[in-house]
């Protein structure tokens, strides 16, 4: 199926580039969406998931800076979302060791649990992409990369 027919598009695209662009954020918004349904089972959003696992890979507490700057979505109040995890009691906060003024953050074992679980169901996540091989999928990380160059 085309991303003509996928967005019911009347007219031709402009060219190959503005049907690239268009096809990236109808496929962006379509893999979000089976992501969040995926997490709504947990009651975490995909932002939250992204920072329960860079915690998660952190070999010791770090700030909520230091979380921004590793986060898939650049966008997002990483201090609200950690406020949010804290509620979950999915992190904890800790003053930081380097410097008693401020506070870092680090996985809780209540959200070490929580990806375990999560862990244990990568088959489904890696599913939303079953149509394409291993090498296609390699493929478009290639040109995914490219594009952001």
């Amino acid at each position: 199926m085309g991303i003509e027919k996928d967005i019911n598009q009347q007219q031709a695209f402009r060219n190959e580039h503005h049907k690239a662009t268009v096809n990236i954020i109808f496929s962006a918004s379509w893999l979000t969406e089976k992501i969040k349904h995926f997490l709504d089972a947990d009651e975490i959003t995909p932002q939250q998931y992204n920072i329960l696992r860079i915690l998660r890979g952190s070999k010791q507490p770090i700030s909520t800076l230091q979380i921004r700057e590793r986060m898939l979505d650049k966008m997002s109040d990483t201090s609200r979302i950690v406020e949010r995890l804290m509620k979950k009691e999915l992190v904890e906060k800790k003053v930081s060791e380097k410097d008693k003024r401020l506070v870092d953050v680090v996985i809780s074992s209540t959200g070490l649990e929580l990806l375990e679980k999560l862990d244990r169901k990568n088959e489904q996540l890696d599913s939303f992409l079953h149509t394409l091989t291993p090498e296609e999928a390699a493929t478009l990380n290639v040109i995914l990369d490219k594009m952001r160059d």
